[in-house]
Parts: C-alpha cells; sequence; structure tokens
C-alpha cells in the first residue's frame, strides 16, 4: 500500500498502534501463566515496527510507520521452586511467564497516547478544511 495523503498515514500509524495495543493486552493475559517446563511458558511478544516513506517525496521525510510482524521475545521464563505445585516438574521447579506487568502497563499508555495523537492530527486536519470551504462564503 502506499502513502497518498494524511489520512493514509495516519491509518497506517493507527493501525500499528492498535497491533502493538493487542500484544500488550496478550502479554498481560498471560502474565499469570504457568508450566511445568521452560519450553511451554508463555513468551511475551512484540510488534516490529518498519517506516514507511512517500516515493516521491522521502527526502524530505514524509513517512507512516506499519506494524510488519509480531515476534516472540526470546527472554527465560522465571523459574521458581515450589515442589507442592501441581504442575512443578521431578526436580519441584515451576515456570512462570517473564512478563513484567508495569512495564507492559508503561507500553499501554504510549500506545494509546500515539493512537490519540494520530486521532488529534484527523481532527485537526478536518477542522482546517471546514474552515477552507467557508473561506468563500
Amino acid at each position: 500500500m502506499e502513502i497518498k495523503n494524511i489520512y493514509n498515514i495516519t491509518k497506517r500509524a493507527m493501525g500499528a498502534q492498535l497491533v502493538r495495543l493487542n500484544a500488550i493486552a496478550s502479554n498481560l493475559a498471560n502474565a499469570d501463566n504457568i508450566a511445568s517446563n521452560p519450553e511451554d511458558a508463555y513468551k511475551p511478544i512484540k510488534p516490529v515496527f518498519e517506516t514507511q516513506y512517500m516515493d516521491i517525496i522521502r527526502k524530505r521525510g514524509i513517512s507512516t510507520v506499519d506494524a510488519v510482524t509480531v515476534k516472540q521475545m526470546d527472554i527465560e521464563p522465571i523459574k521458581e521452586y515450589k515442589p507442592g505445585h501441581p504442575l512443578a516438574d521431578q526436580e519441584g521447579f515451576i515456570y512462570k511467564a517473564p512478563v513484567n506487568a508495569e512495564e507492559e502497563y508503561v507500553e499501554m499508555l504510549e500506545a494509546s497516547r500515539q493512537y490519540q495523537n494520530n486521532v488529534e492530527v484527523i481532527s485537526t486536519i478536518k477542522a482546517l478544511m471546514m474552515k477552507t470551504a467557508n473561506l468563500g462564503k
């Protein structure tokens, strides 16, 4: 998809932030998951963003962002000794998802602010277009 106008730029940026918010929601939903071995433990996911430039004006910096994929983070699960737990392995360990809820909440705030910034851009452009249309009246 190519960049055609300001609406296209904000639409793509909002879509990327929505992917980011969905990844955060998945991480928070699985933050308390426990597994009996490290391979089965939930690993947090993060979107991978890529800058997309408007081809004819690349030198002027008109660009937007796309979330091109969502990757699983390579983080070791939290190993905790709980021999009485039903999911404990033979050595008495359980494996918790390595999700830091506080970091995820900060990410969520930032992503929602970025999304809101794009909403404000669209609102401002719409208001300016209405004022311009009313100049001739």
